[in-house]
This record gives structure tokens, sequence and C-alpha cells, in this order.
């Protein structure tokens, strides 16, 4: 009897710490949106960060809000139009195509004023206005762009753009984007994912090598970086630089591979724990 009943307050106990499900919208580009596309990357990822930190986090449910090429700016102005829910955790992961798109980074008064969304810091605030309105207590984690070398879109070739070895069209850095980020999680107390800052996600580590004809021979190399820098694309005669075989942390220059994801969860795996 005594068993029976040791046995009873054992399974009580247990079933005391059964975590409820959050759910969990993860706004982003089309880094967050390939988590679910794969045959978009040309079945070369299999699991994305959202799939990751829920294999790890079975009580978190994601719903995907990443949309391809978008900007901050493109999030904010759709932001009514979006679809987005009352949710227990948000994450913001966005930053990389507006540095490329060349967008004012503007300042942190953009932000605290609310001046609207001509910079990136004035569409944040958007982006967390509304988030806040949907739930005022749920967490916002912001994930700030990683590097990114030399990009060539699987699908076409003609899509491309230089890494952030240099600034964009407008001087701007990319490490100039992470930072703006990190300063809004500051003010707002937000838990921030240093992407760009993250061991492994380096620019060195990003591809295995780029290969591409050589100019003086015509004979196609594999260069690692940096030494592909100079040494010209033509996405009308080349065949596509990263083969399988380049894979390292990305499987393009920009897109992260499974290895990159991986190193993307790492740290949501950790914060969502909290949870």
């Amino acid at each position: 009897m005594k068993k029976l009943s040791a046995l009873i307050v054992l399974i009580a106990l247990i079933s005391s710490f059964t975590f409820k499900e959050l759910s969990w919208v993860a706004i982003g580009d089309s880094i967050t949106y390939l988590n679910d596309h794969q045959k978009e990357t040309g079945d070369r990822v299999i699991r994305g960060y959202m799939t990751m930190v829920t294999e790890k986090l079975p009580n978190i449910k994601y719903i995907n809000q990443g949309h391809n090429g978008w900007t901050s700016g493109g999030i904010a102005n759709g932001i009514e139009k979006l679809g987005l829910t009352k949710a227990d955790v948000y994450s913001i992961f966005l930053g990389t195509n507006d540095w490329w798109q060349g967008r004012p980074l503007g300042q942190l008064t953009d932000y605290k004023n609310n001046t609207g969304n001509n910079t990136v810091y004035g569409s944040f605030r958007i982006i967390v206005d509304k988030l806040k309105s949907l739930n005022p207590e749920a967490p916002i984690i912001l994930i700030t762009p990683m590097q990114r070398v030399d990009f060539v879109y699987i699908a076409n070739h003609k899509n491309n753009a230089y890494g952030s070895y240099k600034p964009n069209k407008s001087g701007q850095t990319l490490e100039s984007f992470a930072y703006a980020i990190d300063s809004i999680g500051k003010f707002e107390k937000f838990p921030v994912v240093d992407l760009y800052h993250t061991k492994g996600l380096e620019m060195e580590h990003l591809v295995k090598f780029k290969r591409l004809k050589d100019p003086q021979t015509g004979k196609y190399v594999n260069y690692t970086f940096p030494d592909f820098i100079n040494i010209p694309f033509n996405p009308e005669t080349d065949e596509y630089p990263y083969p399988v075989e380049s894979i390292a942390k990305t499987y393009d220059g920009l897109h992260p591979s499974d290895a990159g994801y991986e190193l993307i969860a790492k740290p949501l795996i950790k914060i969502m724990k909290k949870y």
C-alpha cells in the first residue's frame, strides 16, 4: 500500500513539471523563410534554426513569418497585412537586406521618438510596437544579421551581391546594422543574439571556396576567402561558383547551411529555455 501511495505521489510530481505549450512567431527575411522551403535551397538545407530550436524544446511551436528579400522597412510597411498573431514569444531577425539595399540606418533617437519608416531604427520601432500591442507580456528576441561573403542565388546566377567585407552603396558597414539592433535591445532590455560577432560565423568560415575562372588561364580554380574577392564572375557563362563541396556555414555565401543554422539555434535555445 505504501509503495502504491509513493508511486501515485511520484506520478503527480512528474505531471506537475509538464511544460505548457508556447507559441513563437519568428519574423525575418529569407534566412527565416527557408526554414520551411528547403526545395528553394536546392535541398542543400535540411533543418533551419526554428526546426532545431523546437526539436530541443518541443513544447514550443513556431510560426514562420520569414519573407524573401524583405527589409525591416518592408515588414514595417506591411505590418498590418502580415497576419501576425498573439504569441508567447517573438523574434525579429532582419537587417542584411536593409544593408544591401542601402537603407538609411538612422539613430537610436529615431527609435525612441518613433520617427517613422524612413530609417532602420524607425522601422524596428514600428515592428516592436505592433508586437507589444499583440501581447505586451511576450518576450521579444532580437537577432542581428550575420556576416556574408559573395552571394550567388542558386536558382538565378544573375541575382548576386558582394559580401560584407566592404561597405554598401551608401557607405554603411553591415556591422553598423548589427550594432544598431544591439542598441535597440539594450534600450528595451530585450535579449539579443549577436550573430555578426558569433564565433564560427566569420567570413572565412562561410564557404570553403568559391570556384571561379582564373583571369589569366580561363581554368576554374577553387579560391578561398579573401582571395576570391577581386576575381570576376560572369553569371551568363560561368558555372555556379558554390558546388556542394564548397558548403561550410553557408551554402551560397549568404544563406546558412545546416551547420550555420545550428550556430543560430544554439543561443536561441539557451534564451528560450527560460520561458
